[in-house]
């Protein structure tokens, strides 16, 4: 684990490939590495991209990296966290970001890293927020964390990410649809995307007459054409803008807080999971669902009960 530990904080890009398996597995070799470099985190820019499927966030993760990475001064490195659905019926995920992306692929200055959703809800998998430390220890500058983009409900992303950008594009619904989604509500850069698309400039003006300001930061309204790179550099500035905004305002610090106290619950109920697992709750679940079946129980006073039971008499 030690070579491991020195190859990732050295730039080794296949430690760091088997590193985040083995985190996004809930390897405990994983977890102990993320341990380890915990304390080389903290110096990466998370940005979250969202918004509903079709409107063109990768088109516009990958113009925004390659701004990074070819124009912006000084130059960043960039992560690339890309969120696919996972099939209900097979489980698979077609991870298919790494093709999308294919331009950035020969720069190794940019890592790029597909994950599964694997069920979880809010847009992102249950463990993304332990890649992006992971990645942030291994010294990228720039997160950049794409959501599944699946539907109204996806502001999980809202506590991985520092800046949270929700992507929209015009003649994908009518506008009070959109603004009803929860997505408005964690924006600190609205984007419309596909500007050469009719309704673009109505869009705008539509997000501009309903954004609210949020502990002191109104969101920027701003247009792009991602596939001719027409606006990123202005959303690179907007990102940058509010990058300065939370390090100088206390917003910063209380966002700061409300990342960390979900990664601090999610450690939790992994542990406890794994504290039940360990300790004979395995062998207790099949009488469990039993008695969910035949309506004996209800779930919360179940849970309680085996809670309980665990704790007074764990199994060795």
């Amino acid at each position: 684990m030690n070579a491991m530990l020195e190859a990732i904080l050295q730039g080794d890009r296949r430690a760091l490939a088997r590193a985040l398996t083995l985190v996004e597995n809930a390897d405990p070799q994983g977890d102990a590495l993320l341990e380890a470099l915990f304390p080389h985190t903290g110096r990466a820019h998370v940005i979250g991209v969202t918004g509903p499927a079709g409107v063109g966030k990768s088109t516009l993760v990958n113009a925004l990296a390659r701004y990074y990475r070819q124009v912006h001064q000084p130059r960043h490195t960039v992560a690339v966290v890309a969120v696919d659905p996972t099939s209900p019926f097979t489980g698979g995920a077609l991870l298919g970001d790494r093709i999308r992306m294919r331009d950035l692929a020969g720069d190794p200055g940019v890592f790029i890293r597909s994950m599964a959703s694997r069920g979880a809800v809010g847009g992102l998998a249950w463990r993304t927020q332990a890649v992006v430390q992971l990645l942030d220890a291994a010294g990228f500058s720039r997160i950049l964390v794409e959501t599944v983009g699946a539907g109204q409900d996806e502001v999980a992303v809202a506590y991985v990410a520092h800046t949270v950008v929700v992507v929209f594009a015009p003649g994908l619904g009518d506008d009070v649809q959109a603004l009803k989604a929860g997505q408005m509500e964690i924006a600190d850069i609205l984007v419309v995307n596909k500007a050469d698309l009719p309704g673009a400039e109505h869009m705008v003006r539509t997000l501009e007459a309903w954004r609210t300001e949020r502990e002191g930061w109104t969101p920027r309204v701003l247009l792009t054409q991602a596939q001719q790179g027409e606006g990123v550099d202005a959303l690179a500035r907007s990102i940058e803008e509010h990058r300065r905004f939370l390090q100088e305002t206390p917003a910063g610090q209380a966002r700061e807080q409300r990342r960390w106290a979900v990664a601090l619950r999610q450690a939790l109920q992994e542990a406890l999971l794994a504290y039940w697992s360990d300790h004979g709750g395995e062998a207790l679940w099949p009488q469990a669902l039993q008695a969910l079946v035949e309506r004996r129980e209800a779930p919360t006073a179940l849970a309680r009960r085996l809670v309980q039971q665990i704790c007074d008499n764990p199994a060795p």
